[in-house]
């Protein structure tokens, strides 16, 4: 993820942020409008696009006060019709929090034997949560899943529960969450195995509602297994324990071997009449997540016969920077599969605008994309000077650079390969960076951002166009990988040799990059190494616990006032969003590799301390992907964990595979629970999400691994890995 400037905060330097900031104020200001003269403009006062931004989430944090005093008889309105639909049989009559708790929840699926699982998603819309305008969630879309998500947060309400008395592991001990007497169980219906989690309550309740408890999963759960949720032995702060409901004590007097609730559990030894509250849930298939991706992948590369992608070049910049001997930008066309192709980029935003609604086309009788013409894709590329010193003389020594393709932050774009640390990546190791902008989420998505974030009902548009740009990247890949490709035109040679290798690429992705890049590196045919910084998987984990969704939780949290429903929300698009980031893909990158696809290697590089992208969605993604980690891994004492790094083994030396590394920059541990790390003076306060790639052991590392035979090399020779300002940023003067 990319920082956003928020209230307090200088303005940015960059154009593209404060654009960006612009864009997402504009998008926003119709769900906001009415609570413009309720906010305070004095905290607004820079006549900067970042005012506007500050002042957009100042109006939503002014909606929010202003709806307080409607929570209340809102709260009980929505008690009311829930029970209505309980006795109709639209909700779970065992959790009175909201209709769809306890989730995720089997209740609200159906038999389908055309599904991979058997069962089929099968939601009244009447269930789903509703916004402002009391406007339920279309539920369309996920009801063509087969399952939930593999990495779905499970929730339900528990009235005064207390996790420290009840014995419940929180997020410093996964470990403890396999102990034979643990109060919550998760439990592998098909193999009878225990599952590993962690327990939170939410931290950030409305006024007057139960917090939920939140148990996330330590690893991704199997896809197309089922699982058996049970919880027992719960107690109160004063250590009383808590007595099971009416509804579910009924249940539980009926328990049979044969039940798929119950049966389970018995086969396990566990005690049916020391249950509080239990049920089960189905993950959605392999199939069902990928499929999509795959299918348009697939098809697009066949429409090539096994060539390169028509590509123009548009523009050249000589000596672009002292490490950039030349700046090459153009076209390239990428086969369309949505609604509404886009094919230039609009004056303003200088990006491919997302039109709100554009979606996946999906002709009669067709339940996968189906082409819908071309659209035109742009690119970036900066020729290392460490390839050719400069392109005007045409006897000038060349060095052919490896080729990669750059993945840019959140709603960024292809201009983020110009980063400093980029530059210094390519010269010091003599690599070609290529980029495009990540359709879906670039900054010309961002007024599609802002739709959604009012009604939840657009919000598959998202995983849609990201799919979308996926494609787009694996093009750009194939462009620097085939010699018909980029090294064949004049602007890429000197003096007719090219400048850049061909026959192998590899990828290099940051922040949203990291979290896109795991889904593309578990699809891509044409590299099998590819480094994701900064990363982490499941943004129904990571969104509560960044500081840049801040600027975007102003809005949804007015649009969606509850915060039970705001965290059901989350748990609800994760199955859509599988579809096109690492939550759905991770563990298809190492290991079970997806239908016509290599196996990969990635090495994760991850902040400690990161204010941005959370270190606990980050070590998820790890045991998910079935990486290993350094034997330095964090100085004792410095991890939050009783077992730090529980679940990821070491190496030391070398590893030919794939492998995580934090790189410790002096930042706090992050919170224990599901809020932002807080920013204050000092190095303990500060974000280190910039910081790994800017440090020169980092890019050492990254090199020796974006390589032909390319292995994880210890650079820090058994340490714990500083990064700057613990650390030099440049290497050293020769």
């Amino acid at each position: 993820m990319s920082p956003v400037e928020t209230c307090g905060q200088p303005p940015e330097v960059s154009t593209v942020p404060r654009l960006r900031a612009a864009l997402l104020a504009a998008a926003l200001t119709t769900a906001v409008l009415p609570a413009f003269a309720q906010a305070d403009p004095a905290a607004c006062l820079a006549p900067t696009v970042g005012g506007a931004l500050c002042l957009a989430m100042e109006a939503g944090t002014a909606a929010q006060e202003a709806e307080k005093p409607l929570i209340p008889p809102r709260n009980a309105v929505r008690a009311a019709t829930d029970q209505l639909l309980e006795q109709a049989g639209i909700c779970d009559p065992t959790d009175h929090a909201a209709c769809l708790v306890p989730f995720p929840n089997d209740r609200f699926t159906v038999s389908d034997p055309t599904t991979a699982t058997g069962r089929r998603i099968s939601i009244n819309p009447l269930a789903m949560p509703r916004n402002v305008a009391n406007r339920p969630i279309d539920p369309t879309e996920l009801n063509r899943n087969d399952g939930w998500s593999p990495g779905t947060p499970v929730l339900t309400s528990v009235a005064g529960l207390d996790l420290g008395r009840s014995g419940i592991a929180g997020v410093t001990d996964p470990g403890a969450s396999l102990r034979a007497d643990a109060p919550i169980v998760l439990l592998d219906a098909r193999t009878g195995q225990r599952w590993p989690y962690t327990a939170e309550l939410d931290a950030n309740p409305t006024d007057g509602e139960q917090p939920l408890l939140i148990v996330r999963p330590a690893v991704n759960f199997t896809e197309g297994h089922r699982y058996v949720v049970a919880l027992r032995h719960l107690k109160d702060s004063a250590g009383k324990s808590i007595a099971a409901g009416p509804e579910f004590a009924a249940l539980r007097a009926k328990a049979t071997a044969g039940d798929p609730v119950f049966g389970p559990l018995l086969r396990k030894g566990i005690a049916v009449k020391e249950l509080y509250l239990a049920w089960t849930f189905t993950v959605a298939s392999t199939r069902n997540t990928t499929e999509r991706m795959l299918h348009i992948r697939d098809d697009a590369f066949a429409s090539l016969q096994a060539g390169a992608p028509k590509f123009a070049v548009t523009g050249t910049t000589e000596a672009y920077s002292d490490k950039v001997s030349r700046r090459i930008t153009g076209t390239f066309t990428v086969p369309n599969y949505l609604t509404t192709p886009v094919n230039a980029k609009a004056p303003v935003l200088n990006a491919d605008a997302a039109l709100p609604g554009t979606r996946f086309l999906y002709l009669p009788g067709d339940d996968l994309p189906d082409r819908n013409g071309d659209f035109t894709a742009t690119f970036t590329c900066d020729v290392p000077k460490a390839a050719v010193a400069s392109f005007s003389d045409p006897k000038a020594r060349v060095t052919p650079a490896r080729a990669s393709i750059y993945g840019h932050g959140l709603l960024g774009g292809q201009g983020e390969v110009g980063a400093g640390n980029v530059q210094k990546m390519g010269q010091e190791n003599n690599i070609l960076f290529c980029a495009t902008d990540w359709y879906g989420m670039a900054t010309g998505d961002v007024p599609n951002v802002g739709t959604f974030l009012v009604d939840m009902s657009y919000f598959p548009t998202l995983p849609d166009r990201v799919q979308q740009g996926m494609l787009a990247q694996l093009f750009l890949a194939r462009l620097l990988k085939d010699p018909r490709g980029f090294a064949s035109d004049p602007a890429f040679r000197v003096g007719g040799r090219p400048v850049v290798e061909s026959g192998a690429v590899y990828y290099d992705g940051n922040s949203q990059g990291g979290i896109i890049g795991g889904a593309l590196m578990a699809v891509a045919q044409d590299f099998t190494h590819g480094v994701l910084g900064v990363p982490g998987m499941n943004f129904s984990t990571l969104l509560d616990r960044s500081v840049d969704f801040a600027a975007y939780e102003s809005v949804f949290n007015a649009s969606y006032p509850s915060e039970v429903d705001r965290e059901l929300v989350f748990g609800l698009i994760q199955p859509l969003w599988d579809r096109a980031e690492s939550n759905g893909y991770a563990a298809h990158i190492t290991r079970n590799p997806l239908p016509r696809t290599p196996r990969h290697k990635v090495l994760l590089d991850v902040a400690y301390g990161d204010h941005q992208v959370a270190n606990l969605a980050a070590e998820v993604m790890a045991r998910t992907i079935g990486v290993r980690t350094n034997t330095g891994f964090l100085a004792k004492g410095r991890h939050w964990g009783v077992q730090p790094g529980w679940g990821i083994p070491r190496f030391t030396g070398q590893w030919d595979g794939s492998a995580m590394v934090y790189w410790d920059s002096g930042t706090a541990s992050p919170p224990n629970t599901n809020v932002p790390p807080p920013r204050s003076p000092g190095l303990a306060g500060q974000d280190p999400h910039e910081d790994p790639r800017a440090t020169d052991l980092a890019r050492v590392q990254k090199g020796l691994f974006l390589r032909p035979g390319g292995v994880v090399v210890d650079v820090c020779k058994g340490q714990p890995c500083l990064a700057r300002p613990l650390a030099p940023e440049d290497p050293p003067k020769q």
